[in-house]
């Protein structure tokens, strides 16, 4: 993805930080330009999708949202966030209007071809600023290939419950539109755990908490993962299982625009088929070369972020999961945080591959059974618990 003049120019000019044990250091962040706006976007009842078993449709929903604008805005450079069930980002006033209709189109898209509801809201910064919070942004690079962005301040939380709340909305595109998701894919298997679970975690600052506690319990918290072995990435080193025809496969199809179901249900098995023999037996085929792309799609993946709350998928250790878990039950007493954890056996991979030649390509980590809205319903029922 590359940096324009239609970006302004803000997003790419912020320094990227290697080390994500760095991430509360606020000199980091950078306030966004007064006239950009906050796009998100998540789906209504995800909770009962989950328990239908559709959480890889949630997920290719949430990633969609990154797909379609990045598409619309010509693969020009801008923050977001995947969220499992949804997205936030953030747009240059130049880009708006793109942005705009790449999220109706979306919202009409997941509607029809995936049979799940949609919220999607543009937020002015203004309008976040106006209640005393404010939206701020630093580059985290995984890799030497790519930046994901993290967001604090407070704003993106209040923009997701001002657009809950029925304010902002950018109602759906008419039946039938489709929005570009071109590089969109779900080939890979499910991601099983291999050093004891698979833990999906959520960490939000308590109400009215001290800055400096918190910050001191996310710092506490990500030495504890730093210290665990490959970070307790949920990606194998030898990249996730790929097997055809992939389970993906349908909503592959769906992604795709031109022609009846049927036919792009064909030639996405077409397409899959050959992808899965240059892969399976390492065949370089033009400038892409099998073992590089594994090589940096593990080095990409998006297994843990920061959106006014810290995210983890983790392949942890038993001991592990019970300290990071007592640290936060302590940390929940004290009136520090809030959180949520969803324990489950595998992880899974969604993936936004604009160029497979191109070494930025994109990869959205969850849990496999639930994820981060499952995480999010357990931080809910403490909550609903203490009160």
């Amino acid at each position: 993805m590359t940096e324009s003049k239609g970006s302004d120019g803000f997003y790419g000019a912020i320094p990227v930080f290697r080390r994500f044990e760095r991430l509360m250091d606020p000199g980091l962040y950078e306030p966004l330009p007064s006239d950009w706006s906050i796009g998100l976007a998540d789906i209504v009842e995800s909770t009962k999708a989950i328990a239908q078993a559709r959480y890889k449709a949630v997920n290719m929903a949430g990633a969609a949202v990154i797909a379609a604008v990045t598409n619309a805005l010509e693969g020009r450079e801008f923050p977001f966030v995947f969220g499992g069930d949804g997205a936030s980002f953030a747009v240059a006033p130049s880009d708006l209007e793109r942005a705009r209709q790449a999220l109706a189109a979306t919202a009409t898209w997941a509607k029809e071809d995936l049979d799940l509801v949609m919220r999607v809201a543009l937020v002015p910064l203004t309008a976040i600023r106006a209640q005393g919070l404010d939206v701020r942004v630093a580059r985290f690079g995984p890799s030497p290939h790519l930046s994901y962005a993290m967001f604090s301040g407070g704003g993106l939380g209040w923009a997701e419950a001002a657009m809950k709340g029925g304010e902002f909305a950018v109602a759906p595109a008419p039946p039938g539109t489709q929005p570009d998701l071109s590089g969109l894919s779900c080939r890979f298997e499910e991601m099983p755990a291999m050093r004891g679970l698979i833990l999906s975690v959520l960490v939000l600052p308590a109400q009215g908490a001290d800055p400096a506690a918190y910050r001191a319990l996310i710092e506490n918290i990500l030495t504890l993962v730093e210290r665990s072995p490959d970070q307790s990435r949920p990606v194998p080193a030898a990249g996730p299982p790929l097997r055809w025809p992939p389970q993906g496969v349908e909503f592959e199809a769906r992604a795709r625009r031109g022609g009846p179901l049927f036919t792009r249900r064909i030639r996405v098995l077409a397409r899959t088929l050959f992808a899965y023999l240059i892969m399976r037996f390492d065949i370089k085929v033009g400038g892409f070369v099998p073992k590089l792309y594994v090589q940096q799609l593990v080095e990409n993946s998006d297994f843990r972020k920061y959106d006014d709350g810290l995210r983890m998928v983790l392949d942890c250790t038993p001991d592990l999961e019970q300290a990071l878990a007592a640290r936060l039950a302590a940390a929940a007493s004290a009136g520090v945080a809030r959180y949520g954890l969803h324990r489950q056996d595998a992880a899974m991979m969604t993936c936004f591959t604009p160029s497979a030649v191109r070494s930025n390509h994109v990869h959205f980590i969850d849990g496999a059974r639930g994820g981060y809205a499952s995480a999010a319903t357990a931080l809910k029922a403490m909550l609903a618990t203490r009160a």
